[in-house]
């Protein structure tokens, strides 16, 4: 029986996934248990509940739990944000209407666009005198007249969830701590984001909506983690309260207590893990670059990985809202297990973004699902076994075919055909999202290997190669679960940034040294508060700069030390090679492009003990558990395998399906798995069958 355990949790669409780990001996165990749409934190204990039963161990054993939650993004990817109002400068009430000139696929679509409804109609804009320079200079003071009278206006029509942001207060927060005085005083029952908490960066427009986005999500965060706190209090008998962390949007994980005052610091927190966790295999492995695929219930999320190191950005949205907050970099495809195959008013077949989700779920489910989905199309294909987890959940065959029949039916289609067109465009809809991510940046797909994981994300790894030239495909070992393991692999971070605009040869050092000093100080406060000691704290420094007149900004090191004039020299020239390296060109050595300085970035970072690779012993001869009929281009008698009967070196020739209890890898003809040291399937092109092509080709010449 362990004693000390670490568990990962990670809330997904379909399933809640679960990880925990010894820490003195290294040694895993993984479980699935059903999500809970409707209360998220019943999926989250009994994932607990579950583990402690498969590791005959007491709730004392636990030593910390980590966990990765959708509320936030399913909160805005729904729009239920309703109940939310502004504060803004007199002058600016139609910030939000203005907004930003973003019309969706260019200037051809413009005649058709109709702009969505803002994230906070004007009725409910309310702004306040005062005006601050761009430099936090006053030039008129705050009115505390109109102040109050916004206030009580939100207070008098029932309005609790208020973000407030005024012109230029990233440069001096004083207007926007006096009008979050006077909402305690004059509407104590609101919930307040101000933005010189929540983003202290210029672009008022950018800065103003992810301050109304933390606003939206903070009482659904407060609530929900919360209610998991109150829980895992429970489970605990001596006192103590076990350390409970949440996944950020950043790559980091921060105490539950923090993350409240933080909501929007999670908005792609389930999607953050699994790109950790894929970059964390994909190095162990010895591929620095890859390519990450996480395919849940409802959508797949892909992330491209750089030198071990998941992409970045301050660029990102949440369904329609900009939040420009450090997040990993991910494009998501509405490509699920669950997503809705469907005929388009002009009678072509489409499959999602729609998806049926964990409740009703796909047909085959049984649990009341009526539209036919990519789960259904792979259970009338054989791709995957009549049930799920081991046999936990049956799936029922006959109606995933009734379901796809009619789908075929509509399209005079055959039923194999059908669901093997459903499939083809899913593995398109995959493929599209991951050149968006590397073709569309300058990236070549053919550089990188493809780590696939999730639920779903291995079904269709073999016709990605192919459409892709991957090279190859890396399938970790309980692929379901990588997210909640990710949750393990990852340090508490937080992230401090300050907009000090300056040409490079104007910039003032001393200035810009106290402006990181109290960034740092920020973080080392935080830091602190998570029990983090002195020499255990790490800070990373960076800055945003661009040429003179750009209206984008690149990231890079600022090296440790003084901010000497030599430092700050090197800063400008790593931005140079680091804009030759995205863009292609840079203007170093051209007078008339000046570099200037835009935003200056601290990131404070506390270790967290992460759990090590474990090698598998050596095989000995894959040998097939059984075999079933499995549909490609035409039925055949596939050999089935049970991965856990796998060893290190076992290889496994297509047509096979391997299975294992959270997933199913569908291993096409003329492909071959080799199972590497850390028990990884590994799928590439089987080098028999590209001869045996490449001679065809010859002959047809």
């Amino acid at each position: 029986m362990p004693s000390r355990i670490r568990v990962g949790i990670d809330t997904g669409g379909t399933f809640t996934d679960v990880v925990a780990v010894d820490e003195d001996t290294g040694w895993q165990v993984t479980t699935k248990t059903p999500s809970t749409p409707s209360d998220p934190a019943d999926g989250f204990m009994a994932g607990i509940q579950k583990v402690l039963t498969t590791l005959d161990a007491g709730t004392g054993a636990i030593s910390a739990v980590s966990h990765g939650t959708t509320v936030a993004t399913n909160k805005l990817l729904e729009g239920k944000v309703d109940d939310l109002g502004f504060i803004t400068t007199e002058g600016y009430e139609h910030m939000l209407e203005i907004a930003r000139q973003s019309v969706p696929d260019g200037y051809g679509n413009s005649y058709f666009w109709v702009k969505p409804p803002r994230i906070v109609p004007a009725d409910r804009v309310r702004t306040v005198g005062g005006r601050l320079a761009h430099d936090g200079t006053q030039i008129r003071p705050f009115d505390e007249d109109a102040a109050i009278a916004a206030a009580r206006f939100f207070r008098d029509h029932g309005i609790t969830t208020i973000g407030v942001s005024f012109l230029h207060s990233y440069a001096n927060p004083e207007h926007e701590l006096r009008m979050r005085d006077v909402l305690a005083r004059e509407h104590p029952e609101a919930t307040v984001s101000i933005s010189s908490d929540v983003l202290r960066e210029y672009r008022e427009y950018e800065r103003s909506v992810t301050t109304l986005v933390d606003a939206a999500v903070k009482p659904s965060i407060r609530r929900y983690v919360g209610n998991i706190r109150r829980r895992l209090d429970e489970l605990v008998t001596d006192g103590t309260s076990l350390p409970f962390y949440v996944m950020k949007s950043n790559g980091g994980v921060l105490s539950a207590e923090e993350v409240a005052d933080q909501p929007i610091s999670t908005v792609l927190s389930g999607p953050a893990a699994g790109a950790l966790g894929a970059a964390v295999v994909g190095r162990a492995a010895g591929h620095d670059s890859v390519l990450t695929l996480d395919g849940g219930g409802t959508s797949t999320d892909v992330t491209v990985v750089v030198d071990g190191h998941p992409a970045l950005t301050t660029e990102g949205t949440v369904g329609a809202y900009p939040s420009k907050i450090p997040m990993i970099d991910v494009v998501t495809v509405g490509a699920g297990g669950g997503s809705i195959a469907w005929i388009s008013p002009e009678g072509t077949l489409k499959v999602g973004p729609h998806s049926a989700g964990a409740d009703p779920g796909p047909i085959c489910y049984g649990s009341g699902g009526t539209d036919p989905t990519i789960t259904d199309a792979h259970v009338v294909l054989g791709r995957i076994p009549p049930h799920l987890l081991g046999g936990e959940i049956p799936l029922d065959v006959d109606a995933a075919r009734d379901g796809i029949g009619g789908l075929a039916e509509r399209l005079n289609l055959d039923l194999e055909p059908c669901a093997a067109g459903v499939l083809e465009i899913s593995a398109w809809n995959q493929a599209n999202a991951l050149r968006q991510i590397t073709v569309q940046r300058g990236l070549d797909v053919r550089d990188f290997t493809l780590v696939s994981f999730g639920g779903s994300g291995s079904l269709l790894a073999c016709r990605l190669a192919d459409i892709l030239g991957l090279g190859g495909v890396l399938v970790p070992p309980n692929p379901g679960n990588l997210s909640a393991y990710g949750l393990l692999t990852v340090d508490v971070r937080n992230d401090y940034v300050r907009t000090a605009v300056s040409r490079h040869d104007a910039l003032d050092l001393a200035e810009t040294a106290k402006i990181l000093d109290g960034l740092q100080s920020e973080a080392e406060t935080a830091l602190h508060r998570e029990g983090f000691g002195p020499a255990e704290r790490r800070f990373v420094r960076t800055a945003d700069l661009r040429y003179f007149g750009q209206a984008f900004e690149v990231r890079v090191e600022i090296p440790d030390g003084p901010l000497t004039p030599e430092l700050a020299d090197a800063v400008a020239e790593a931005f140079h090679a680091e804009h030759r390296k995205l863009y292609g060109y840079d203007f170093r050595g051209d007078r008339q492009q000046e570099v200037e300085w835009v935003n200056v970035r601290v990131t404070g970072i506390g270790p967290i003990r992460k759990p090590e690779m474990v090698e598998l012993d050596p095989g000995t001869g894959a040998e097939p558990s059984g075999h079933r009929p499995v549909y490609f281009e035409d039925w055949i008698d596939a050999l089935v395998y049970d991965r856990a009967r796998l060893g290190a070196g076992d290889v496994v020739l297509g047509p096979a399906i391997i299975e294992e209890f959270g997933s199913t890898v569908p291993v096409h003809p003329g492909f071959r798995v080799e199972v590497d040291r850390f028990g990884n399937l590994v799928i590439t092109r089987d080098p028999q069958e590209t001869g045996d092509r490449n001679e065809t080709r010859e002959v047809a010449r």
